[in-house]
């Protein structure tokens, strides 16, 4: 008897020191610094003065040329240099404590920081060249649950790390875990370029780490136990807690069913392929390409080789609702031959490209001797027109000038047509015998029947004759 009560005693001894060593292991409190010096701290990165603003916006200048390059290094660098996570944490610190103007004086500047943020990014995305939406900006516009989750935690981790004796790199860490600057930079994107739709998902995701930052900041003071600064009686008290929880589940639940439908998708998408890569298994025939659209439901695919029968085609389709993928349509093309070589279809996949780049040469190889041409006929008339001025001159002494061109004619609806031209101008009034004379010979000389001649005199009027 006596041996079993020492066993029963030996176990509760062993229990309370295991418990003793988990709970010295897992206190927050063993290196917890003074409530004062948690309060300084907090409180110290609330205000927006002095140099605070500019390296904000210095921040929002490296974010949204991080996302408009594409490039995760800069963006997380801007993250580092952030210095949103102040007035969140103060707001949480204000609402643990029940210093309702600490709250107050707390949003107003993280209002006034993501003003000055939105007008920053979007100046920034009106100016850049580069319009075009990237991975890094797409990530942003579409926040899910698990954007709550990473953000509630990031901020416990914050809160944890900013109450130490000792300083800790846990704060940059946070503010790269909860990526504060991205989305704001990303509605700055949007605003600048009329995307609406990234501007309303990257400000929602904004909104979620702001709340779940500052709810972990609450959470976290009140497991510390700060001495609260006012008086709140159990009116007060419950309903901060009833906002919070309000605001928390209104902020979550857009996430949840967007977390949901992203989910539906990425199990359409593996269900789908599963079902491609076994149905679809043939000796002679092989799926070249996969196209799946969760969205529609439609399951499109390109086959090489023997083409499959419409029933087999059928039979496929009416496993569907075996594999879970009810409602689905499979949109099948396949060659009609009956039998393709791969081997074969390669030499002809490379035979067809040598003959597209031939006939490609050939065509650029008739349009330069075209152009060619053109040219050449351009230049015979400018080549005899120093001739046909020296004739002129020396079988009509009066023409003092003589000018020759070539032109385009529209009249009305007709297309256009080419015309040599001729203007001679005279001292001497021109006989319209002489004008006729003229128009012919310059028929003759250009060898074209299509002439505009203009005569001008000081006595007679300017004649036009063109045929």
């Amino acid at each position: 008897m006596k041996d079993s009560t020492d066993k029963a005693t030996a176990k509760r001894h062993a229990l309370t020191h295991l418990v003793t060593l988990l709970v010295h292991r897992f206190s927050l409190r063993e290196d917890k610094a003074d409530d004062s010096e948690i309060e300084r701290r907090i409180r110290d990165g609330v205000e927006l003065v002095g140099a605070t603003p500019w390296i904000l916006m210095f921040a929002i200048f490296v974010a949204s040329v991080g996302l408009n390059v594409n490039s995760t290094a800069v963006i997380i660098g801007a993250m580092l240099i952030s210095p949103l996570m102040g007035p969140i944490m103060g707001a949480g610190l204000g609402l643990a404590v029940y210093d309702f103007d600490l709250v107050k004086r707390a949003l107003w500047n993280l209002g006034i920081a993501t003003l000055i943020s939105l007008i920053v990014s979007a100046l920034y995305f009106s100016l850049s060249p580069l319009q075009a939406a990237q991975s890094e900006l797409l990530a942003r516009t579409t926040p899910t649950i698990w954007d709550v989750l990473i953000a509630l935690f990031g901020g416990l981790a914050g809160i944890v790390g900013v109450t130490r004796k000792e300083k800790s790199n846990v704060i940059p860490g946070v503010a790269i875990a909860t990526a504060l600057m991205p989305p704001i930079c990303t509605a700055g994107f949007g605003v600048a370029t009329g995307a609406w739709s990234f501007a309303a998902g990257a400000l929602y995701l904004y909104t979620i780490n702001c709340v779940f930052i500052g709810l972990a900041t609450v959470i976290g003071i009140r497991v510390l136990r700060l001495t609260p600064h006012h008086f709140a009686d159990a009116r007060i008290a419950w309903r901060v807690k009833f906002w919070l929880v309000v605001l928390s589940l209104c902020t979550a639940l857009p996430s949840t069913y967007l977390a949901a439908t992203l989910v539906k998708e990425e199990v359409f998408n593996a269900r789908a392929r599963q079902f491609v890569d076994r149905e679809f298994l043939f000796p002679n025939t092989h799926a070249a390409e996969l196209q799946i659209n969760p969205k529609t439901r439609t399951i499109e695919l390109s086959l090489i080789g023997a083409p499959l029968a419409q029933a087999t085609l059928q039979t496929i389709e009416g496993r569907l609702a075996a594999a879970q993928l009810d409602g689905a349509q499979i949109i099948v093309h396949q060659s009609s031959d009956e039998k393709v070589d791969v081997t074969a279809l390669k030499s002809s996949l490379l035979s067809d490209l040598y003959r597209d780049s031939q006939e490609a040469s050939r065509k650029k190889d008739a349009e330069i001797l075209r152009l060619q041409n053109e040219i050449a006929s351009k230049n015979v008339l400018f080549a005899i027109a120093e001739d046909i001025s020296n004739e002129l001159r020396a079988q009509y002494p009066s023409i003092k000038q003589v000018m020759v061109g070539k032109g385009l004619v529209f009249a009305g609806d007709a297309p256009a047509k080419t015309m040599q031209h001729l203007r001679v101008s005279s001292s001497a009034t021109l006989s319209t015998g002489e004008q006729n004379r003229i128009e012919d010979w310059f028929k003759v000389r250009t060898k074209s029947e299509d002439v505009v001649v203009h005569f001008e005199g000081p006595a007679h009027k300017v004649r036009q004759k063109r045929r």
